[in-house]
């Protein structure tokens, strides 16, 4: 049965909506999987702002055009699915690579990043990127360790002084 213009218009959008919101864009090869276990790929992906959909490469190409990305026709040749990841990049990769190692009828074929087509094995290194919140975590302690710093160098001559003076007190205690 084929598609009426008016349900390919209404995935156009659908697709430019996903893509819009997205900050990286995986492409998957996902023959030979059961629609139980897609569906069980979405629900752990929706956990980590990941949506898992299979798309229409013809349909899927203009939306990408229609949002001013690149099309990459060497990754929408085939069944494709799409995993659009949200703000956490590396998580919502990881979680893919993850399911991936456990089911392996899911590959991950490539990726699209600002624009910029990335080949499997860069697809796959998303995955190594930190979390959101590990890079806050990295961010806060870069900008915490000279303040640290600074405290410790502004009270290590009064502790050392303290010090001095606790040895005089205690050497004049021996001398009485």
């Amino acid at each position: 049965m084929a598609i009426t213009r008016t349900k390919k218009e209404e995935l156009v959008e659908l697709y430019k909506g996903q893509i819009e919101r997205s900050s990286a864009i995986v492409f998957t090869d996902y023959r030979g999987t059961s629609v139980p276990k897609i569906q069980n790929l979405r629900t752990k992906l929706s956990e980590f702002d990941t949506v898992f959909m299979v798309v229409k490469n013809s349909l899927f190409g203009i939306a990408l055009d229609q949002s001013d990305r690149i099309r990459p026709e060497e990754l929408l040749a085939g069944p494709k699915a799409i995993a659009f990841v949200g703000e956490d990049i590396g998580q919502g990769v990881t979680a893919l690579k993850d399911w991936i190692k456990t089911e392996s009828t899911v590959q991950i074929r490539g990726a699209l990043l600002d624009n910029v087509i990335l080949d499997e094995e860069r697809a796959l290194a998303l995955a190594d990127l930190p979390t959101r919140e590990q890079t806050l975590a990295m961010t806060l302690a870069a900008i915490n360790a000279p303040a640290s710093t600074l405290v410790r160098m502004i009270n290590a001559p009064s502790s050392s002084l303290a010090r001095v003076i606790n040895a005089y007190v205690e050497k004049q205690k021996e001398a009485a």
